[in-house]
């Protein structure tokens, strides 16, 4: 007996809508979500081996718990009961001694994340973070400098879209299936791509311009740019005089920074530095320069973001077809979104968070997602107290987060360490308790409320029953809240019942979801109208290029450029990335993923390995300020000399995962944890390294 069952895939975090084939209980297909436009049937590398990680002999298959030093890899089975009652007493115990916000939840942001931040809500803990702290925390601060809208509140109309500018935003290699697919209708339809980066990527292979920038001086071509497109009054004056606050600042402000003296900083010649304005502005406002998904490479991270939103602004494209656009919830069409957990009510806490968003350390990062690096420092120094518990949900610290050393001498400072997991990730592996998590398609998740031009929603429906003794995060999360008192906020018995209460003011119920995996709220797109109709959450109304947000919390909003010193020898600036085949640092023991990619190698200019004696394959060593490590080179002229390249999420040492163990080199392990200060990403391009043969 077959049936198709509509879902949405979960080896990456974008959660593209797929099909599900199921015959007598095993998943035998995994497609895109027909249905869906931009789908179209497709799916990435990592959603096709969804298969695979469904039937891994070695996933964590029962609750496990330490018996020996942590890292050691001395584990228990044990059954559920058993392993919450032993979470839950010592959690009550680290609460009881040092108080609730001696607790920190991370995790990887999910479709329940509204769970985990009522659980912590629930016991009276500031302390809930994501791993979008570390990817966007800038693009999200620059956003709302601006328009007061976080980056996630705005969607981009690539189909539409005449030119597309990308600033090491590698999408064919992200990759969201819909967004490329987007991208590629548009190229079809005859626009262009510009892509910028010190490496040539398969998203350089497909652009009409390519240049390959003198690493960390984006922003200097940026204000180039502006220069050009202010100086020659391309911008779109219409759309400038009606919403635009701050044009004088920003013209005084860009007078010197000429495409001349652009070139010396970025190696990129003036003069298609000009032809790159005048060809945007020819097709404005179909215009898109890419405010990028990772925006965590500089310390003065927040200023190269708000450089890239100010030219859509002086584009027009923001709320324009072929640009940028506000996502619309259901309340623009008189109806409601699904509830959340978080909406009860909560005794009001009042302590400061572990990374102190919101004082005058980071005043102006998204406490929604809160500063990620700082959780090694902060219980390092009881600083702003003690930090004795960490509750990991498929979310690493130990790969995702820079310095690693500084990260296990932390760990061991915490009375307790959970791993709510699928995997045996580096986290888990040094955990007290492991709660093993059942995979996206074995469990029935809570609703994603999609907002965009067309408001939908769209649900995860169970495809199979659990192969192993596994459970979903948000029933874990409650039957651990059980155990410490808090029960009540978590009033569901099942992952259906929770759901169903979600959608009650909604319109919608559950059987609903069945035909084609997601409902819509209209079928019509909603755009603003640009004269009369867009609403900017800025005190203004209008789009700050002087921004409120920052002068009130005594920063600049057009800081003087510094330049960016040139580096020699074997010094290099450590660049980071992806590939189409892996997630961040989660997919590396799959098993078809593992064949097709098994080990990252350090990408160093031709030039630069054959005066310092290095040919493909080598072996070297690459040390910075903070640790070192050995990896395979690769030598090609497809990067810039003063970089190297590596990609994310190698080097892993849980030895259960056997295909991924202690193969190539975790980035995590040589990058300083350096930050932004005001927009609140780490600085992961900001490390310097020394590169010489092993």
């Amino acid at each position: 007996m077959s049936n198709e069952v509509f879902s949405l895939c979960f080896m990456c975090s974008i959660r593209c809508p797929i099909k599900v084939l199921v015959e007598s209980g095993q998943v035998k297909w995994i497609e895109g979500n027909p249905h869906v436009p931009g789908m179209e049937g497709s799916l990435c590398p990592r959603g096709s081996a969804g298969i695979s990680l469904l039937y891994d002999s070695e996933r964590v298959q029962s609750p496990m718990i330490r018996t020996g030093e942590r890292g050691e890899g001395k584990w228990r089975k044990a059954t559920w009961d058993e392993a919450l009652d032993y979470a839950g007493d010592k959690l009550k115990q680290v609460i009881q001694a040092h108080g609730p916000q001696s607790v920190v939840f991370g995790e990887r942001t999910n479709l329940s994340t509204h769970v985990s931040k009522t659980f912590m809500k629930a016991i009276g803990s500031p302390n809930h973070f994501t791993h979008d702290a570390l990817c966007k925390g800038s693009v999200n601060t620059a956003c709302r400098s601006l328009f007061g809208y976080t980056d996630a509140q705005m969607g981009m109309d690539l189909k539409n879209s005449r030119h597309v500018v990308l600033y090491g935003r590698n999408m064919f290699e992200a990759i969201s299936v819909k967004e490329v697919n987007n991208l590629m209708d548009a190229l079809s339809a005859g626009a262009k791509l510009t892509y910028i980066d010190p490496r040539v990527s398969v998203t350089a292979t497909k652009a009409s311009r390519y240049w390959m920038i003198r690493p960390g001086t984006d922003l200097a071509l940026n204000y180039a740019l502006i220069h050009v497109i202010l100086a020659e009054r391309l911008y779109d004056a219409a759309y400038v005089e009606r919403w635009v606050s701050g044009l004088p600042d920003l013209r005084n402000f860009v007078r010197s920074y000429t495409p001349e003296w652009a070139e010396k900083e970025t190696g990129i010649p003036a003069s298609e530095i000009v032809a790159l304005a005048r060809e945007v502005c020819n097709v404005k406002p179909s215009v898109i320069f890419h405010f990028g998904y990772r925006g965590a490479h500089h310390a003065n991270e927040i200023y190269m973001r708000r450089s890239i939103l100010i030219l859509n602004t002086l584009m027009g494209s923001i709320e324009a077809k072929g640009g940028l656009f506000f996502k619309k919830g259901p309340g623009a069409l008189g109806k409601k979104p699904a509830q959340k957990l978080t909406e009860q009510k909560f005794e009001k806490i009042t302590l400061p968070r572990f990374d102190k968003v919101g004082t005058a350390d980071f005043p102006l990062p998204d406490p929604d997602h809160g500063v990620a690096q700082m959780l090694a420092p902060a219980i390092l120094n009881d600083d702003p107290y003690p930090v004795k518990a960490l509750i990991a949900n498929r979310f690493d610290p130990l790969q995702s987060i820079p310095d690693t050393n500084q990260m296990k001498a932390a760990l061991k400072k915490l009375d307790l360490i959970v791993a709510i997991d699928i995997n045996y990730s580096d986290i888990a592996w040094y955990a007290d308790v492991i709660l093993p998590e059942s995979i996206y398609l074995e469990r029935t998740d809570c609703i994603q409320q999609a907002n965009g031009l067309k408001p939908q929603m769209f649900l995860r429906r169970q495809a199979v029953t659990p192969r192993y003794d596994t459970r979903e995060a948000a029933m874990i999360i409650k039957q651990l809240g059980e155990r410490i008192g808090v029960g009540a906020y978590f009033p569901y018995a099942s992952m259906e019942e929770l759901v169903r209460w979600q959608l009650e003011p909604t319109g919608f119920t559950f059987e609903d979801f069945e035909s084609k995996g997601f409902v819509a709220y209209g079928k019509e797109q909603i755009f603003w109208d640009r004269e009369e109709g867009i609403q900017f959450k800025t005190p203004s109304g209008k789009i700050e290029l002087k921004s409120s947000l920052l002068e009130n919390a005594g920063f600049s909003s057009f800081p003087e450029y510094e330049p960016v010193p040139t580096n020699t020898g074997n010094t290099f600036r450590l660049v980071v990335g992806r590939t189409a085949l892996h997630t961040h640092v989660s997919t590396q023991n799959n098993l078809y993923l593992n064949e097709l990619f098994s080990e990252n190698r350090l990408w160093i200019n031709s030039g630069k390995a054959s005066a310092l004696g290095i040919r493909s394959n080598d072996m070297v060593d690459v040390t910075s300020a903070c640790g070192s490590g050995k990896i395979k080179s690769f030598v090609t002229d497809l990067i810039h000399p003063e970089a190297v390249f590596m990609i994310h999420g190698f080097g892993h040492e849980a030895k259960l995962a056997t295909r991924c163990y202690n193969h190539g080199l975790s980035d995590s392990v040589i990058q300083e944890n350096i930050s932004d200060r005001i927009g609140g990403s780490p600085a992961l391009h900001d490390t310097f390294v020394t590169v010489n043969p092993a």
